[in-house]
């Protein structure tokens, strides 16, 4: 299983980065995690506009799922297209977000084009992974996501402050990608992010073999005291996510 740092900007694109975004793929099958802003520009880069397999998407605010709305026009209009329908995973209301997004009159519903499914917590099938979701600590409803693969775990916490769900999802994953929003030592609003050292904690708790640190918001927060703070409540090895970084899972 390999996975490709699309995106990882938090909240909004960076001056180096687009939004949440992680490519995700084995057996010849690609598996999209968000699709934030700009991120569609580092697909092209990495991999193809016609590579995706599958996209799940953690929840529908704008930063993890805008860029769904553009590939409309790439699977729709691509000269050598239409493409086959493509199967979108998410929370209620994906189809309805995508779809005012869209916005273009007298062109029809999108059904065309994506296939929307509902989350619901528990294990689904998605191509050669499986793919445990479940509700985290986040103003709307969002999936953290587990996908494993030939007995390796890749764990996502997707955007959530401290909580339990999250805690099992990364369970002995080999490789933890989590959201460190937040600087520690702040007036942070609760029940919204995780700042570094919660981050470390929830890695320590769940025995992760590698923690990488995502959604950091390059704007006003600080990479060296994330990673600090982090490192401060884990023991194990912890990076911060760059655009085009490629991990072998």
């Amino acid at each position: 299983m390999r996975l490709t740092i699309l995106g990882c900007a938090g909240s909004f694109p960076g001056p180096e980065s687009a939004c949440s975004a992680y490519l995700v793929e084995a057996e010849g099958f690609r598996l999209l995690l968000d699709f934030g802003p700009g991120s569609m520009t580092a697909l092209q880069r990495y991999a193809s506009l016609k590579c995706v397999d599958a996209i799940l998407v953690s929840h529908l605010h704008a930063d993890h799922v805008l860029d769904a709305v553009s590939y409309v026009v790439v699977r729709r209009y691509a000269p050598e297209g239409p493409y086959p329908v493509l199967p979108v995973y998410g929370p209620a209301g994906t189809a309805e977000r995508i779809m005012a997004g869209y916005a273009q009159r007298n062109e029809g519903p999108l059904d065309d084009v994506y296939e929307f499914r509902t989350l619901e917590p528990g294990t689904i099938e998605i191509g050669p992974f499986a793919v445990t979701v479940d509700r985290v600590n986040h103003p709307i409803e969002t999936f953290g996501v587990r996908v494993e693969h030939d007995g390796r775990i890749l764990a996502y916490s997707a955007d959530t402050a401290p909580c339990e769900a999250v805690e099992r999802l990364a369970q002995d994953a080999d490789l933890f990608l989590c959201e460190a929003s937040y600087l520690d030592g702040e007036d942070n609003p609760p029940d919204l992010h995780l700042t570094g050292s919660e981050a470390g904690e929830i890695a320590a708790k769940a025995s992760v073999g590698l923690l990488v640190l995502t959604h950091l918001v390059a704007a006003w927060g600080s990479e060296a005291r994330t990673l600090e703070a982090a490192q401060a409540t884990f023991d194990g090895q912890v990076e911060i996510a760059r655009p085009g970084g490629r991990y072998t899972v």
